[in-house]
């Protein structure tokens, strides 16, 4: 059914969804976008896992196929401009009833690390990374970097991770309390999976209560904010930093900013 994802369902009602681009540090493309959505959309379990194919658990946008596409068509003076709007994975994810634990196997930077953020509970492999690595693309961070990585780890901490992009390893993560424990790489998936199992064996009624009572006590509007990430986004596609950024990262070099 899917090409860039696995989904497994096991014992217990949980299932596991697996970003499937190892070759690619399972880099999101925009089908695996729709295949994550999708899955988490229609999944009938009562609580999922989120993990990433070793070695990485997800290193964000495809540089080529996603962002170097929407720098292109944002300078495109004649292409269609789409009304600014929330990610719809960011939506699924965020919307979801579903219990969500992030399995963080490896690198989580750029939308992996909101991938990560958009979880209930993190688990971090003692390997794990995260890094809001936007700023040095010359661009701003999706919904879940402006609102849960401050809920987690505070406002000043959010800003220096999102102001600098400087990646953190797992006992860092642990240190600030974006995750919740750090096990050994080979624990890492029975450890999110045992979690996962005590979450589904209560009442799904209950739980999926408790999960509405918490957005409705701490999420901000997540439409409104979408549409401003979206719009903001459109800006800074259209500048020389954004290409300066994508540029020195494909070419293995250090960027040179010039505020345009």
């Amino acid at each position: 059914m899917y090409t860039e994802i696995r989904v497994e369902h096991l014992d217990g009602d949980v299932d596991v969804i697996t970003i499937d681009r190892p070759e690619a540090r399972n880099a999101l493309t925009h089908t695996t976008y729709a295949e994550l959505a999708d899955a988490v959309a229609t999944t009938s379990a009562r609580c999922l896992v989120v993990t990433g194919a070793d070695p990485a658990f997800c290193s964000g946008d495809d540089v080529k196929q996603v962002m170097l596409a929407a720098g292109e068509r944002t300078r495109d003076a004649s292409a269609e401009r789409p009304e600014p709007r929330l990610t719809p994975a960011a939506g699924v994810l965020l919307r979801t009833d579903v219990p969500v634990v992030a399995a963080v196997n490896g690198a989580a930077v750029g939308w992996g690390m909101e991938l990560a953020l958009m979880a209930d509970v993190r688990v971090a492999s003692e390997r794990a990374r995260f890094g809001e690595l936007f700023v040095k693309r010359g661009l701003c961070c999706d919904v879940a970097g402006l609102a849960r990585l401050v809920q987690l780890v505070g406002r000043e901490h959010a800003a220096e991770l999102l102001f600098t992009g400087r990646i953190i390893d797992a006992t860092e993560a642990r240190e600030l309390r974006l995750v919740s424990r750090v096990v050994p790489h080979d624990e890492l998936l029975p450890a999110s999976v045992e979690v996962a199992r005590s979450i589904a064996g209560n009442p799904p009624l209950a739980v999926q209560a408790l999960k509405r009572g918490l957005r409705r006590a701490l999420d901000p509007d997540w439409d409104d904010l979408g549409r401003w990430v979206s719009a903001t986004l459109g800006e800074l596609f259209a500048t020389d930093d954004h290409r300066e950024g994508v540029a020195a990262f494909l070419e293995r070099r250090e960027p040179s900013y010039v505020g345009r």
